[in-house]
């Protein structure tokens, strides 16, 4: 029998029975009613949480999953949770397993495969139900079959991996940028450099490629010097602007692989005397809560951040019932958020 200090005593383990004594009960309906079953009266299944919570009772996750081979624990693998893009899908899941009462496990790969490998394996020997991840760069196909041979049903986000026909949920990023870059050439301007990402995700090599396919619609020709490839926070669009300034060619407008680098880049280019919006046009893409209130506010492109976690979620959900969507990529189409931060073309 367990038994815990409380208050310099000994106190014995709260078992349903304990609870199903104190209300004349039977431990079968205390056992459905904590489990949320709709078999138990709304009224009579919170009636009994109060009185379990009165008790002390812990609910014995381990013991359930040997009852139903569920452990009712999900795990989350992302890049890096102080992205608010990460931050907004995460926000969407959890959500969405709460209503199953689902508990989710968060992990930052920070693109370490073996960092994730250690979690998916940490998982499976917690018994994790299964996992939705934006896999880093590099992971082996094996690594995801891992945790699928192992009943554990895994879900893809944000970035998509070849060879491995799971479900997939992201945005359309190649779509997304065409949309941005088409705005600016719209607005007058020529060239146009694109900033940050790159071509080892997926995510970054639509995202030039939509560019790309937008310059060469309109008749511009693609110059390579103007791509500023690699960062993705503020700090590193603040720093590439720097770069940006000096380029040769003298774009007047920059298509940004996210929004925190639009918004670190906005601010280097006011760090250097000049007016974002005005004398240089900046995208960023994301739609995050900052980009509305940024200085000037900044013309983005929603991604679906919400949508992607929403859905991935009730995937897995779903396989887990016996019931999913077919395997493969389903995209998220976004739409463009016009804003301050772009203007017709000003010559420098």
């Amino acid at each position: 029998m367990h038994r815990s200090i409380k208050g310099g005593k000994v106190a014995q383990k709260v078992k349903l029975s304990t609870i199903a004594e104190s209300l004349g009960l039977s431990t079968a309906t205390i056992s459905l009613a904590l489990r949320d079953s709709p078999l138990v009266a709304a009224d009579t299944r919170e009636k009994i949480k109060e009185q379990a919570r009165t008790l002390g009772y812990i609910y014995n996750r381990r013991a359930a999953s040997l009852r139903t081979s569920r452990s009712g624990i999900i795990g989350v693998v992302v890049h890096d949770i102080m992205n608010p893009f990460y931050g907004e899908i995460l926000k969407a899941i959890e959500s969405e397993l709460d209503r199953s009462r689902h508990t989710f496990i968060l992990s930052n790969h920070y693109d370490s495969v073996d960092k994730q490998r250690n979690f998916i394996e940490t998982l499976l020997q917690l018994g994790g139900d299964g996992v939705i991840m934006s896999p880093a760069i590099g992971t082996p196909v094996e690594d995801i079959r891992l945790a699928e041979d192992n009943g554990m049903p895994a879900i893809l986000i944000a970035r998509q991996m070849e060879g491995l026909d799971v479900p997939t949920y992201r945005g359309d990023d190649s779509y997304g940028i065409s949309l941005a870059t088409n705005h600016l050439i719209g607005l007058g301007h020529r060239t146009i450099a694109m900033i940050g990402g790159t071509d080892q995700t997926s995510t970054g090599r639509d995202r030039y490629q939509g560019y790309v396919n937008a310059l060469r619609k309109a008749g511009i020709e693609v110059d390579p010097e103007l791509r500023i490839p690699g960062p993705r926070t503020k700090q590193g669009g603040f720093e590439a602007a720097v770069h940006f300034l000096s380029l040769p060619q003298k774009p007047t407008a920059a298509v940004c692989w996210n929004d925190l680098v639009a918004i670190g880049l906005m601010n280097g280019i006011a760090r250097a005397g000049l007016v974002p919006g005005r004398d240089i046009s900046v995208t960023g893409y994301d739609d995050l809560e900052e980009a509305s209130i940024a200085t000037p506010s900044l013309t983005t492109v929603w991604n679906g951040q919400a949508e992607v976690g929403r859905l991935a979620a009730r995937a897995l959900l779903d396989k887990l019932a016996g019931s999913h969507e077919p395997d493969g990529i389903h995209l998220i189409k976004p739409e463009m958020r016009i804003r301050q931060s772009t203007g017709p073309i000003h010559i420098r």
